[in-house]
């Protein structure tokens, strides 16, 4: 069976060599590269490396190399058409049928392209010739040299209506071709179809094998209604999925580890001219899903730059919108903002590279763009602007898809709230003034961990520090021997996680969102849930090895010397699956109630001191013996191993 070379190209596209191989070779990141060991021989040092962007395998230890297609093959024993059937399955896409249409629009299809190359060709003897005389002297004063010109193959389309439609009918051209490129304008009321671009510096569009797919047009004349003119949308040629100058950046970029994009195809030229290859452009619209998609296949944060003046802004500010719901770990953005007054071509000539490197180098992440602009949408004088700016930045930040991302997201824009209102993150642990709240010892908080949110929406801070353990449970038998600094209660969820994965992966989001005590300890418990996003079902050995790995080793291990907790049965690693998922709702039951008293307390604490009534004294009173009944249930844990599980509370 016989694939159009259009179709594999797909197939490529969506699947990502890496996502393929990982599913035989152990990939770990190398750079720009991932590496393994070879599955085709025997070794124990990696020389095994794939490459994304040139999708593509090298296997050193046996000398082959290939494409998806070559690796499905060798390591499973598949004829070309099975791997292609494998692998247009897995990306989601159906298989051409075999028949004398599909050939024929498949061959249609290289026909069209075979008309774009001439379209090309006849531009590019245009720009030469005596009638292409204005166009290079426009050409000239940008500072594109005949050199770049042939490079980027620039030409001219002359002004007159049917220059390149006779052309391409002498070289055999159908006037349906020409109309199916978007060469020529055609309409009901228009009897004899023309040329499109007309009196324009012509810069070619190719797609990613390099092949021209489009053109835009630079209008020479001042009072034309579109300076700048694009192909329309045709079979070939999709503005928001294609990248201007992408066949020639995706190289550079691999090299360089990065890519650029910036605004307009003279400014891609300036800027690959001034020694910046790796630089693309969208088509003359906004950022793309599709676009971005592209970029990050060069690399894993593109550098935006945009121009300094108030449409650059919102230029930055629409990629931030576009952006957001698309980043994750190694997929966001950095901008780089010009001097007001100048794009991307001025500064290549009027202070060259070294210019250029220095906007580049001041590129700022995406989450100070957002910060910026959020803070500056309106005035912050009232508790109500205040208040808005917070419920803008929960919006914004519950458009992230990628849990773990969306979580790290709003801790760190909680506490530029806190400092832009000049008191710290509640939930790091700092009261409404900013002052270290104390402890029930009278000792400064410790910081929170890294607690996010739920799906639902982001957590801000609470109003108090979160609860520690009780004194009772401090003081029982449990902990008098080999005592270390770890809450009991916190240690114990912990140790559930470490003793049963599959547990920790079902309660992974309610567990993230736990405020703790011990910084080591809700470090330890990140760890443990950044390994579950990698492999969300690790045998108990190869979580303990991740996490240790990630540096996290001396906590898991003073968490597994408190003894007393360890010991217990419904605890220990061989504890019946049940009876530990018990065991851990019982204690994040008793978590969750014990913090919201904590703060009900210190409410009550606050309307005791302004109304000093009989009514709010018995409520302080109310909340003081709930919450020492719970620190009577957590004495309880010294029971744990007693029976097949905790009483059932009602909490």
């Amino acid at each position: 069976m016989r694939f159009p070379p259009t179709f594999l190209d797909e197939i490529k596209a969506r699947l990502p060599v890496s996502e393929v191989v990982r599913r035989r070779v152990k990939l770990q990141k190398a750079g720009r590269e991932w590496k393994g060991l070879s599955p085709f021989s025997a070794e124990k040092t990696p020389s095994f490396f794939v490459n994304d962007q040139k999708q593509a395998w090298f296997d050193f230890s046996s000398g082959q190399n290939g494409n998806v297609f070559d690796f499905v093959m060798r390591t499973e024993g598949l004829s070309f058409p099975d791997a292609v059937e494998r692998l247009a399955a897995d990306a989601g896409l159906s298989l051409p049928e075999v028949s004398p249409e599909t050939a024929r629009r498949e061959k249609a299809r290289a026909s069209l392209q075979d008309v774009l190359e001439l379209a090309a060709k006849f531009f590019e003897e245009q720009l030469q010739a005596p009638v292409g005389a204005r166009a290079r002297g426009y050409l000239a004063d940008r500072g594109l040299s005949p050199q770049v010109q042939r490079q980027f193959r620039l030409g001219y389309a002359p002004n007159e209506r049917f220059a390149l439609r006779e052309y391409l009918a002498a070289k055999g051209a159908g006037v349906d071709q020409m109309i199916e490129t978007g060469m020529l304008i055609h309409g009901d009321d228009i009897p004899v179809p023309y040329d499109r671009f007309r009196n324009r510096v012509m810069f070619p569009i190719a797609d990613r094998s390099g092949k021209v797919i489009a053109f835009g047009g630079r209008a020479l004349e001042k009072d034309v209604p579109a300076k700048y003119l694009n192909s329309p949308e045709t079979t070939l040629f999709h503005k928001g999925a294609t990248l201007y100058n992408h066949h020639n950046a995706r190289k550079a970029a691999h090299d360089r580890g990065s890519v650029i994009a910036v605004e307009g195809y003279v400014d891609v030229i300036a800027m690959s001219a001034a020694g910046f290859p790796h630089v693309v452009a969208p088509m003359g619209t906004a950022l793309t899903p599709d676009q971005c998609d592209l970029m990050w296949r060069m690399a894993e944060e593109p550098i935006l730059c945009f121009d300094g003046d108030k449409a650059g802004r919102k230029a930055a500010d629409r990629a931030v919108d576009t952006a957001l719901p698309l980043i994750g770990p190694g997929r966001s953005l950095r901008f780089a903002f010009l001097p007001e007054g100048q794009d991307p071509d001025d500064l290549a000539r009027s202070g060259g590279p070294a210019a250029i490197e220095e906007v580049l180098s001041a590129a700022r992440p995406l989450i100070d763009v957002l910060w910026t602009r959020e803070v500056q949408a309106g005035p912050l004088d009232t508790p109500e602007r205040r208040a808005a700016l917070e419920r803008r930045l929960r919006e914004v930040v519950r458009g992230i898809a990628d849990e773990t991302l969306r979580r790290h997201y709003w801790q760190a824009l909680e506490e530029r709230l806190a400092g832009l209102f000049g008191v710290a993150p509640q939930s790091q642990g700092r009261g409404a003034a900013g002052a270290p709240r104390r402890s029930q010892g009278g000792r400064p908080a410790q910081p929170m961990g890294r607690g996010g949110f739920r799906r639902d929406e982001p957590r801000s801070g609470f109003a108090s520090t979160p609860v520690p353990p009780s004194q009772s449970l401090v003081n029982s038998p449990l902990l008098s021997r080999g005592r270390v600094n770890f809450p009991p209660r916190e240690a114990l969820i912990v140790l559930l996680l470490l003793n049963h994965p599959r547990l920790a992966a079902r309660f992974a989001e309610e567990i993230a969102g736990l405020e703790f005590v011990g910084k080591e300890l809700a470090d330890l418990r990140d760890g443990i849930i950044s390994r579950l996003s990698v492999d969300p079902e690790p045998d108990r050995f190869d979580l303990r090895a991740a996490v240790d790995r990630a540096g996290h080793e001396t906590a898991r291990r003073r968490v597994e010397a408190m003894e007393l907790i360890a010991s217990q049965k419904c605890i220990r690693p061989e504890a019946a699956e049940s009876d530990a998922e018990e065991v851990l709702r019982q204690a994040l039951a008793l978590h969750h109630r014990a913090r919201a008293l904590h703060k009900d307390l210190k409410s009550a604490e606050l309307a005791l001191a302004q109304d000093a009534s009989d009514e709010t004294l018995a409520r302080l009173r109310d909340i003081q013996g709930e919450l020492a009944s719970i620190e009577g249930r957590e004495a309880m844990v010294e029971g744990f191993g007693m029976s097949s599980g905790l009483p059932k509370e009602e909490v």
